[in-house]
């Protein structure tokens, strides 16, 4: 065994100097939403951290820059290889105030960074890093359509067609009928590669039980529904499992659940059939939630990729990873991924890292950016039910926020 002044010749010390915060903006050329609301101008913010080290190496993030300063300080002087101790660190450092909702993201783009870092450090792609075996990540078909016409909604799942897609996801759950027609147009543009597509009915937390088994039930009567997606509120363990019993349909939850101690409730009351985690909850909660779905038995899908690409990588490189949310074919304005669409999913590239590459000259020249959470948006859940799709107002044009935290 090597001592220790022998091993610390061969351990090469790289240090977190500072980080910087970009925002830019992306184009999504179609109104985006769900059930509780949605973006008419389909414009909207993009955050991008790029995390700096003495060694010259920097690593990328994409997702919420929520908080991060605070977070910040946990890692300077910190060898950015250390992922395992450092998202301790970061989840102690909001120990009295707790890590849930926004402030999850904040820790979610810096571990994100930290494993673009890392894998950059090794010179391999993060989806060979990670231990994966292939470059292809299944995925499915998502237009965040409830705002698209019957006409915008055949458009964008024939362009999905052309890629390969074989399963989409329909945002509803406010009328049955017209959910049920929707449906069928989404089915009829996949059947080009597969005579059964999957369809996935997405509800975004609007229901109660009795409407969601009586909605469902419904449906089930003319669709072969492969999954019913956030039926009731994440919280309602009890109510997912109650549903899952009087349903065909799987039952998957999960994605707004932030930390992996808030998935217990689920786990333990068998009220989960597709264990979901949003993308933009970083790489390390994917691969812990991941693991404990394995233990289970359960399969995982991480939802809104666009949101995070690094964390394709990460489904590569588990055992259970089902099929991963594709709501977008191109990238935040500014922005390259090393990644193609083809087959139905996602081919990961070859560059080091998560393969993600940032014009910051490009971006601070722009001026524009957007936002997902203003009044009529998605993240903001309406005051009362049976809301009329009414547009909001336009967007307000501002400067590109672009900050420098340098030591």
């Amino acid at each position: 065994m090597l001592n220790s002044r022998i091993r610390s010749r061969f351990r090469i010390v790289m240090k977190i100097t500072g980080y910087r915060t970009i925002r830019t903006h992306r184009d999504w050329g179609r109104p985006v939403g769900d059930v509780n609301g949605f973006i008419a101008s389909g414009v909207t913010e993009v955050a991008v951290l790029v995390l700096e080290t003495d060694a010259g190496i920097e690593g990328i993030g994409i997702g919420s820059d929520h908080d991060v300063a605070q977070f910040f300080p946990a890692l300077e002087g910190r060898d950015p290889r250390e992922i395992t101790s450092l998202y301790e660190l970061l989840l102690a450092h909001a120990f009295k105030a707790g890590h849930g909702g926004a402030t999850f993201g904040g820790i979610a783009i810096l571990d994100s960074a930290l494993w673009d870092l890392k894998s950059k450090a090794a010179d391999e792609p993060l989806w060979r890093y990670l231990g994966g075996g292939d470059r292809f990540v299944a995925g499915y078909a998502s237009g965040l359509d409830i705002a698209l016409t019957d006409e915008q909604l055949v458009t964008f799942y024939a362009s999905m067609a052309e890629r390969g897609f074989t399963a989409g996801k329909l945002k509803g759950g406010r009328d049955v009928d017209t959910d049920l027609r929707r449906l069928r147009l989404i089915r009829d543009e996949l059947s080009i590669n597969t005579p059964r597509p999957a369809l996935m009915l997405d509800a975004n937390e609007s229901w109660h039980l009795k409407q969601a088994v009586r909605y469902v039930c419904e449906i089930e009567q003319h669709i072969d529904l492969t999954w019913i997606e956030e039926p009731l509120r994440r919280w309602d363990a009890a109510g997912h499992r109650r549903l899952s019993r009087r349903v065909r349909a799987s039952v998957a939850t999960g994605e707004n659940l932030t930390g992996l101690e808030q998935f217990r409730p689920l786990f333990d009351q068998e009220g989960v059939d597709i264990v979901q985690t949003g993308a933009v909850w970083g790489v390390t909660h994917f691969l812990r939630l991941a693991y404990a779905a394995h233990s289970r038995d359960l399969p995982i899908s991480p939802v809104g990729l666009t949101s995070n690409p690094a964390v394709a990588h990460a489904a590569a490189a588990v055992p259970n990873h089902l099929s991963a949310e594709v709501q977008d074919l191109s990238s935040p304005f500014g922005v390259t991924v090393d990644q193609e669409y083809a087959d139905g999913g996602i081919v990961l590239g070859d560059l080091p890292g998560a393969g993600i590459e940032v014009d910051e000259a490009l971006i601070a020249a722009a001026g524009q950016e957007g936002n997902w959470r203003e009044a009529a948006g998605p993240h903001v859940r309406p005051a009362r039910t049976g809301l009329t799709l009414t547009p909001p107002a336009p967007l307000r044009t501002a400067p590109v926020a672009y900050t420098s935290h340098d030591e």
